[in-house]
């Protein structure tokens, strides 16, 4: 009876060490999650009294807000460039630092440091000094005799340039890659050089293979962050020049902290965490032709 009493209390101690996390998660993820979807329901503002509307909020969202289709289509093409792009240069960058030369571990963390401050507002304030009309990207092309470029000026060019600005901050993907390339077995290299393969050949027939796990998990995470991407289009364009760059994030903002709609923001949301989840799905469901796994995917 004792060794019972014993073991159970053992039990609650350690509910106690979890409580923090425990009460965290309500507070601070369950409890929001829940009430933004009952918000979605409602007319809920700043200005006035709440009340239930239904699904007024989503038939308007999708047959008479003018820019959902459109902030839709630019933050879809945002996602299908930044993805790749993040995920491509993490990779290089692996197989790059991939090696046991001196001072490789310095460099492993300098790569590191573009994710912890690419998304802060004060970067994107920076990116933005340098890709205005008279800032040091066009100094740099003037020097070279090319003509300045409107990079956050032109509809077609300011899409490209937010898209591109973020592919640096791979240092996160960089590091699972290579801790993966660092658990590919010898072996298997050794045996294609006996083989006859070249570089490329073990890289695609070897290298990716062994790796396609973490190459799933870090185009899942950088899908979800990129479809949530705000501060470094809204610094930088704002969403301009004429909605050119207006993501998602951005009209999610306007309705919520400059309209003050917090029931159709509440919605826009949902909308969003649906289609991030259906996208993830998909391509959780894809993997089963591309994914390998040592285990067979037990």
């Amino acid at each position: 009876m004792l060794k019972a009493s014993k073991y159970t209390r053992n039990q609650y101690v350690g509910l106690l060490y979890i409580l923090p996390w425990f009460i965290g998660l309500i507070v601070f993820q369950a409890y929001p999650f829940i009430y933004s979807l009952i918000l979605s329901f409602t007319n809920k503002t700043l200005s006035n009294n709440t009340s239930f509307v239904g699904v007024a909020n989503y038939i308007r969202l999708f047959t008479r807000d003018r820019d959902f289709y459109k902030v839709c289509e630019v933050t879809l093409k945002y996602v299908l460039f930044a993805v790749p792009g993040r995920v491509l240069f993490a990779l290089i960058i692996a197989l790059l630092m991939n090696t046991n030369h001196h001072g490789v571990h310095f460099f492993r963390t300098l790569y590191y440091l573009p994710s912890i401050f690419g998304g802060s507002v004060a970067i994107a304030i920076v990116w933005r000094l340098m890709f205005q009309n008279n800032g040091i990207v066009n100094a740099v092309l003037g020097t070279l005799g090319i003509d300045p470029i409107k990079w956050l000026g032109h509809p077609k060019v300011a899409l490209t340039t937010i898209t591109i600005i973020p592919v640096w901050q791979f240092g996160s993907s960089m590091v699972l890659f290579l801790a993966s390339l660092k658990n590919v077995p010898q072996e298997l290299y050794e045996a294609g050089k006996i083989d006859g393969c070249k570089p490329v050949s073990m890289f695609f027939r070897i290298t990716l293979p062994m790796i396609s796990p973490i190459l799933l998990f870090n185009l899942m995470m950088q899908m979800i962050s990129c479809f949530q991407d705000f501060s470094v289009a809204f610094v930088m364009t704002g969403g301009g020049p004429n909605r050119a760059t207006y993501l998602y994030g951005i009209k999610l903002y306007n309705e919520a902290f400059s309209n003050f709609n917090m029931g159709y923001a509440s919605a826009l949301s949902w909308v969003m965490f649906v289609a991030i989840v259906v996208i993830t799905l998909v391509i959780q469901l894809s993997s089963r032709y591309w994914v390998f796994y040592n285990d067979g995917g037990q």
